[in-house]
């Protein structure tokens, strides 16, 4: 099994949105700006919800990587690197869910 990562992915994405390749995905999507990658997100959000009821495995790991993918771009067109996602479901784990979703209602 290879070692690669949404680190990796994430790269990957900065190179092909910066290539101007019009037979590019990616650049298609930063094109288009953050209105399309969002509506794109959403889209295989719920595609992964309806596989993940379905029980459908394949498809699940394939809408899912779909998902992370659209989500990796859409951060990237707002200028928030992963790294600062990761730190902040860090910070999270330092309590319990249910005392950090109250939180959160609180402030």
């Amino acid at each position: 099994m290879s070692e690669f990562s949404l680190t990796d992915l994430e790269k990957i994405i900065a190179e092909r949105a910066r290539s101007g390749d019009t037979q590019s995905w990616t650049a298609r999507l930063f094109a288009g700006g953050t209105e399309k990658a969002a509506k794109k997100l959403g889209e295989e959000a719920v595609e992964t919800v309806i596989a993940a009821m379905k029980g459908e495995h394949d498809g699940l790991v394939s809408e899912s990587a779909d998902l992370l993918y659209h989500w990796l771009v859409v951060l990237a067109l707002a200028d928030i690197p992963l790294a600062e996602v990761m730190r902040e479901l860090e910070r999270r784990t330092a309590q319990s869910g249910i005392a950090e979703k109250a939180a959160r209602k609180d402030g």
